[in-house]
Order: C-alpha cells, then sequence, then structure tokens
C-alpha cells in the first residue's frame, strides 16, 4: 500500500492510501481483538478506525487497539463530544499519543439527537456551535502530564454539511465523512482546501450474490435512513424522500453499498481520484458486529 503522508498538528503520521473502518471491534472479547488486530496490522491496511455508540469507550477501545498493533494508525472515527468534557478529551488524547508517536488519530463528531438526547442527556439543538465551542475548549485545556509542551495530536471531525466541513478546515486538521460519494469527496475538497486531511469511509459487501448484497446493505442503511444527519446530507447529493425509506431504497443501496471487490476498488480509486488522502473501507459482514476476517484478508490481497 502506498503510503499517504501528511505533517499535521503532531508527527509524521502515515495513513497509507486505504484504511478499514469497522464495529466488529465491539463484539470480540480482548483477547480476540488483541490477535484479530496483530493480524490486520500484518496485513498491511495503513489505520484501522472505529466507532463509538453503544459499546467500549473510544479511547480505552483505542489503547487495546495500539497495544495489539505496531504499524497502523488507530482512529477514532468518531469519539463523541457528548462523552467527555474537553478537557478530558485533550489529556486522552495527548496520553495516547504520547505513548504511540504518529499512530493515534482524533477523530470527534457530534454524534446524531437520538443518541445525545435520549442516551446521554445532552440538549442538541445546535450541534455546530457545540463542537466549535469543544474545539476551542480543548485547546485551551490546561495538561502538566509528560510531553505537554508539544503539538496536540492530529484530528478530524465527523462532518458532511459546508458548515461542519469548514470547521474542520479552521480548527481541525480535516473531515472524515461518513456514507457519502466521490461527488461528496470533491465537494468537500473544495472546503477544505489544500493541506488539510480529508479521510471518506466506503461500505462494501465482498460479494457479487444480488441477494446477500441487498440485506447485507439494508441492515447497514437502516439505522442510518432514520438519522436526519444523513438523511440531509444524501438530499444535498440528489435523493428524495423516495429513497428514505428503512434500509433505503435499491438506488440509495446501489449508491452507498458496493457491491463486489471490483466494485469497492473502484470507489476507493474514485474518492483519491476527487481530493481523498486516505480511503476506509468497512466490510459488512452477516451481522453488525461480526469481523469478516476472511474478507479483510481478501482486500488485503486485492490492495496489495
Amino acid at each position: 500500500m502506498t503510503p499517504t503522508t501528511t505533517e499535521q498538528a503532531s508527527d509524521t503520521m502515515e495513513l497509507g492510501r486505504v484504511g478499514l473502518w469497522t464495529a466488529g471491534f465491539d463484539g470480540l472479547s480482548p483477547s480476540e481483538l488483541t490477535d484479530v488486530v496483530a493480524e490486520l496490522d500484518e496485513l498491511g491496511f495503513g489505520a484501522a478506525w472505529f466507532g463509538e455508540a453503544y459499546g467500549r469507550e473510544a479511547f480505552t477501545q483505542a489503547q487495546l487497539l495500539l497495544e495489539a498493533s505496531s504499524q497502523m494508525v488507530i482512529a477514532t472515527g468518531i469519539a463523541n463530544i457528548w462523552a467527555r468534557d474537553a478537557m478530558a478529551c485533550n489529556a486522552a488524547a495527548r496520553t495516547l499519543a504520547s505513548a504511540h508517536p504518529g499512530r493515534f488519530l482524533l477523530g470527534l463528531g457530534v454524534s446524531h439527537q437520538p443518541l445525545v438526547t435520549r442516551m446521554r442527556g445532552h440538549d442538541y439543538d445546535k450541534p455546530l456551535a457545540a463542537m466549535r465551542s469543544y474545539l476551542t475548549a480543548m485547546d485551551s485545556a490546561p495538561y502538566t502530564a509528560w510531553g505537554a509542551a508539544g503539538p496536540r495530536p492530529v484530528r478530524v471531525l465527523a462532518a458532511l454539511a459546508p458548515g461542519m466541513l469548514a470547521t474542520a478546515r479552521d480548527q481541525a486538521d480535516g473531515a472524515h465523512p461518513y456514507l457519502t460519494l466521490p461527488e461528496h469527496t470533491a465537494a468537500a475538497r473544495e472546503i477544505l482546501g489544500a493541506g488539510k486531511l480529508l479521510v471518506p469511509e466506503v461500505s462494501c459487501v465482498l460479494t457479487d450474490d444480488v441477494d446477500v448484497w441487498r440485506g447485507r446493505a439494508h441492515t447497514h442503511l437502516e439505522l442510518y435512513t432514520g438519522l436526519p444527519n444523513y438523511v440531509g446530507n444524501w438530499k444535498r447529493m440528489g435523493f428524495t424522500d423516495d429513497d428514505m425509506v428503512r434500509g433505503g431504497s435499491d438506488r440509495l443501496k446501489e449508491a452507498l453499498v458496493c457491491r463486489g471487490l471490483a466494485a469497492t476498488l473502484r470507489a476507493v480509486d474514485e474518492h483519491h481520484e476527487a481530493g481523498a488522502d486516505h480511503v476506509c473501507i468497512q466490510v459488512l459482514g452477516e451481522a453488525t458486529f461480526s469481523t469478516p476476517i476472511e474478507e479483510w484478508r481478501r482486500l488485503a490481497d486485492a490492495i496489495r
């Protein structure tokens, strides 16, 4: 894999051209997780990305992954800003970055109203303003541990709409869009400008079986078609209410979930051509928290 080197706020970081995004780490015990991540490291993926919702806390999960690997970047995609205050987030990120130089990337996001209001009891009325205030608070937070004089860790924002992309440009080191198209990547690059990281996610099912692909794509999109942040972004990309049925119309599935290895690699190329620095591939397995290791091995072979 050809490394993509970027010098951002912290140490030189080699993300590589392609990484993995997965929800499957939460389905493994810590000992199983160690074995799987060590193999992913050996397979040569540039980075491993994971989210934060109902499972493990993001920074303790990142520490498990960093200890299990030696080369690839470990990235939160994303850590929820409502899960901890800005001072705690700054301290946790700096701790991991100092312990594993050049290998921890902090992805932050505002999450979604149902997860924030119902699950955490916070006010979600102004998420963009909340993100801006949070980043400002991180930058002014006191931190007196070893390495405090060094630069802050690299950070990117989950960003779909122009306002959050502009915030990713002005207050972070780039953006991590999720469930988007190459057209969105091109528009995001225009907003971010040169020198900022742009890391879109690509979802795929590595089979040519239409029924298997449709079933896994439906399961994957069922949650997201009920979340206004994604629905609004897809409408900006030209989709309509007819596409927003739970699980998505076939047109939405075709656009957002690649079917087969060739289509997946083509989508990666298209995102890079549109301005991406690194693309994280999410291979959809039989279940949400599955770890499709055989498919990851196949993907690594194809990329190499």
